[in-house]
């Protein structure tokens, strides 16, 4: 029997709609195929009042184990660190979330926000929040750069917004069945099998991408990456691989990925004009590039790419290239 915690900080709820849409194994399946009890889960308890605060509390003081400490949102530290800005069953969340996450064999942390503040820790970031573990891409957040849980590894990060259902029910399994030490994490302590290949890997428009055929929303034909701000040739997650709801992605329905497994998101900091748009030098090169590409020649690059495709419609040639949204 594995026992989990999961609460919730500043958030939207997003992670755990998501969730409870997994497929892969579903909810169900962890409790009745892989040995999972959910301690607590505040849309799925039954709990309430004093008997959510006394389980937190024998939680803490080690009457009950606590196998998975799950967060979802962010830590609001505000107003001046005092955190009552979120207080929760009696005590300050972040209160809450250090007792919980030093008595933990592992801590999981769901969504950009926990990860790294996300939406909430755009500035000026009012409520003071952050990450578990990183504030946007610097590593420290709420438990500090050097945290380690009784597993002896650091806060695991599962991004996204929301993240992928099956990325979540897929680590748990992983924790519950003793394997988790067999998956590598990256720097961001992203695990990589779900954080190394591209969002564009598997894209519908990647061969546009690499003949620099431009697209927009709702048109079939065309990458997203140059007009409309999709992020997926520099992001990292299997969105078009494991497929939401094993049917479909962002891009494969003609809207932009907003890179939101990265650190940066939101990007631009929700800048004016930067949501849906893709930011330029000089007005036509782009500002963000794959990792990987050389500025220079990148842009070398898309300049002959367009020539050629300037040339084939001249002479009625551009029907070769594939529609590639279909």
């Amino acid at each position: 029997m594995t026992n989990i915690l999961w609460l919730q900080g500043g958030a939207c709820s997003g992670n755990t709609i998501s969730f409870m849409c997994a497929e892969e194994p579903t909810v169900v399946e962890l409790v009745t195929d892989f040995g999972i009890n959910i301690l607590y889960h505040p849309s799925l308890a039954l709990e309430i009042g004093r008997q959510v605060s006394n389980l937190l509390e024998d939680i803490v003081r080690g009457r009950v184990h606590m196998d998975i400490f799950v967060f979802e949102g962010s830590v609001i530290q505000g107003p001046n660190g005092s955190g009552t800005m979120n207080n929760f069953a009696e005590r300050p969340m972040l209160d809450w979330v250090r007792d919980l996450s030093n008595v933990a064999d592992y801590v999981v942390a769901i969504g950009d926000c926990a990860s790294w503040g996300g939406i909430p820790a755009v500035p000026p970031n009012p409520t003071d929040s952050t990450g578990l573990q990183f504030h946007k891409g610097k590593k420290g957040g709420f438990l500090g750069p050097d945290f380690k849980s009784k597993s002896g590894l650091p806060v695991i990060n599962i991004p996204g917004c929301p993240a992928h259902p099956d990325w979540m029910t897929q680590i748990l399994v992983a924790i519950a069945t003793g394997r988790i030490k067999d998956v590598l994490i990256d720097d961001l302590q992203r695990p990589t099998t779900f954080f190394t290949d591209f969002v564009q890997t598997g894209c519908t428009n990647a061969t546009s991408f690499s003949q620099k055929i431009e697209g927009g929303f709702g048109k079939r034909g065309g990458c997203l990456f140059y007009e409309v701000g999709c992020r997926g040739p520099m992001t990292r997650a299997t969105c078009n691989r494991i497929l939401w709801n094993r049917q479909s992605s962002k891009t494969r329905t003609n809207h932009p990925c907003l890179g939101c497994t990265e650190p940066g998101f939101p990007h631009h900091d929700l800048e004016k004009g930067s949501i849906f748009k893709t930011m330029k030098y000089l007005g036509f090169l782009p500002k963000n590039l794959p990792p990987g590409s050389s500025r220079l020649g990148y842009y070398a690059q898309a300049g002959a790419a367009k020539l050629v495709s300037a040339v084939e419609k001249t002479f009625g040639m551009d029907h070769k290239h594939p529609d590639t949204s279909k």
